[in-house]
């Protein structure tokens, strides 16, 4: 019996041949094609069941977003409104308050410099138009 199972295991190990196996990454970011990529985000994206709470959901009516729509432009006509009569035809230098925000606007060799300073949270933002 002995002798038996010794010749089938010869003769299997005598007709099997190896092969080198070889590890070829997917990934990009492991050395793998780039072409994946887009792939690989696409199939993680479409198995991602979580959803972020931070995210706005698109379930608003058209009359809230006709209604925010209509604040925007309200508020953006009356902010005209207060820089046009404050600054008259253009950008003057100067110091001028609108509310909490401190604008001082002077002229330097980079152009027309605009600092700007929230007088509650103490940001500040610096704008510069250049010269042309």
């Amino acid at each position: 019996m002995k002798t038996i199972i010794s010749i089938v295991f010869c003769m299997i190990a005598y007709t099997s041949f190896g092969q080198q196996l070889v590890y070829k990454a997917i990934n990009p970011a492991f050395g793998g094609d780039t072409f994946n990529h887009q792939w690989l985000l696409a199939a993680a994206n479409a198995q991602n069941s979580f959803k972020d709470p931070e995210a706005q959901d698109d379930e608003r009516s058209e009359l809230d977003r006709f209604s925010e729509n209509l604040n925007r432009q309200i508020l953006g006509q009356l902010s005209r409104g207060l820089f046009d009569a404050q600054l008259g035809d253009g950008l003057q230098p100067g110091t001028f308050n609108f509310g909490t925000l401190s604008l001082e606007i002077y002229e330097s060799a980079e152009g027309l410099v605009i600092n700007i300073l929230d007088t509650n949270t103490g940001e500040q933002t610096q704008i510069i138009v250049p010269n042309p």
